[in-house]
């Protein structure tokens, strides 16, 4: 198995005035099963101040069903998405198959980065093979990473 040394794996083909319309005001879910994850993401996410709106999910499920139910309400949607891979009941892989479908009928574009505590180079290869996903994070999230992450968004 070849494993790659990188910790933060970005695209710099997101398109920030289709996803973002004010960077000062952004909405982001956290979707991951460690509660001890949830808790430091938290952290470095609100500590930047630019988030106005922080959500999390323990369970794809849960988060899927929450975006069908917000599905035309613009402002209650996350502008992104952290996306852990490994979790019980849907995963992160289940999670996107799902989103895929009901992504057409949402009332914006919602960004989505994969966060893993693998990384194997499989997992970077598929979570680019989704047109969604527009970048890999590597556990433990640092503020680095943070910083990284609203590069790619605003």
């Amino acid at each position: 198995m070849k494993v790659l040394p990188v910790k933060v794996h970005l695209s710099s083909s997101i398109s920030i005035n289709t996803m973002i319309s004010n960077s000062g005001n952004m909405n982001f879910w956290l979707i991951d099963d460690d509660s001890i994850y949830i808790m430091i993401a938290r952290r470095f996410l609100e500590k930047d101040g630019r988030i106005t709106k922080l959500r999390d999910f323990q369970d794809g499920e849960l988060a899927l069903q929450e975006l069908q139910t917000l599905s035309s309400n613009r402002e209650a949607l996350p502008d992104a998405i952290l996306l852990d891979i490994n979790m019980p009941f849907m995963d992160g892989w289940q999670f996107l198959d799902e989103f895929k479908k009901i992504q057409g009928v949402l009332a914006k574009k919602i960004t989505i980065f994969m966060v893993s505590s693998s990384v194997d180079e499989r997992d970077i290869l598929k979570a680019n093979s989704f047109p969604e996903v527009k970048g890999y994070l590597s556990k433990p999230l640092t503020q680095d990473h943070i910083q990284k992450l609203y590069s790619q968004l605003v």
